[in-house]
């Protein structure tokens, strides 16, 4: 059956420039042959939501109309990749401003900023001014995929988990299921993931009209961890001292 707009497909591919350089991948190993391995990362393959907007335009709109095991190489230009390079997001600044984030670092082409809760690259320093270029890093090139489409998931479990996991990285959350509520159990530590706060809801929302499932709850898990004492409150006392210290009957 032909892949449609909403259909969950598990992805695997690889994204590189016209001179073969590979700038993403679902393979560990290649990632790692690349130099673009990253720990945090999810290897294997993504589970997304055909027409969610979860992978750049051209590759999002090419899935439509294949069939589960389709293998192809598809070309796609920067306006339906990451986007035509735009002059207007490029801005000069003072040295002085981005002070506090150089540190003991002098400022150099290619260094990471954030300005205003925008992030970008210095592109170039003049005197004490410096140019921020706040476009995707990838924006005005044209690039190329190679992928697979493993499979269409109908499980609706895997569904909540392969977008759990495509947008936290976490792949053994915990999670059921039932005619009107889908309860996710999530860890501590994405408490503290800025990213997870920001979509949280969006994906609540995503897996509620997806899956046809009224109501969704998440659920923090705090695994109990018990106290440790500091080793200054043990007082070690020997077995002499401890007979000695207890009273007589003479004593008493």
């Amino acid at each position: 059956m032909a892949i449609e707009k909403g259909d969950f497909i598990k992805l695997k591919y690889t994204g590189k420039f016209s001179d073969g350089m590979v700038f993403d991948t679902t393979d560990e190993q290649l990632a790692k042959d690349n130099g673009i391995f990253n720990p945090r990362g999810v290897y294997g393959g993504d589970i997304i939501v055909v027409g969610s907007g979860q992978t750049i335009r051209g590759l999002d709109e090419d899935f439509v109309g294949k069939e589960s095991g389709y293998t192809g190489t598809l070309t796609v230009p920067p306006e339906k990749a990451f986007g035509k390079h735009n002059p207007a997001l490029v801005e000069t600044l003072s040295v002085t401003k981005l002070q506090d984030q150089f540190k003991d670092k002098n400022p150099y082409p290619g260094m990471p900023v954030e300005v205003n809760g925008k992030r970008g690259v210095i592109a170039q320093i003049i005197g004490r001014r410096v140019r921020v270029d706040f476009n995707h890093a990838l924006a005005g090139k044209e690039v190329e995929y190679d992928y697979t489409i493993e499979e269409k998931i109908e499980d609706p479990l895997t569904k909540v988990k392969g977008l759990i996991a495509l947008y936290t990285g976490f792949t053994d959350i915990e999670a059921e299921i039932t005619d009107d509520l889908i309860r996710i159990v999530t860890p501590i530590e994405l408490s503290f993931n800025q990213r997870w706060l920001v979509t949280k809801v969006n994906i609540a929302n995503e897996l509620i009209d997806r899956l046809g499932i009224p109501n969704l709850e998440y659920v923090e898990k705090h695994p109990y961890v018990p106290p440790e004492m500091e080793a200054e409150d043990i007082v070690e006392v020997p077995a002499e001292e401890s007979s000695e210290a207890e009273p007589t009957e003479s004593e008493e």
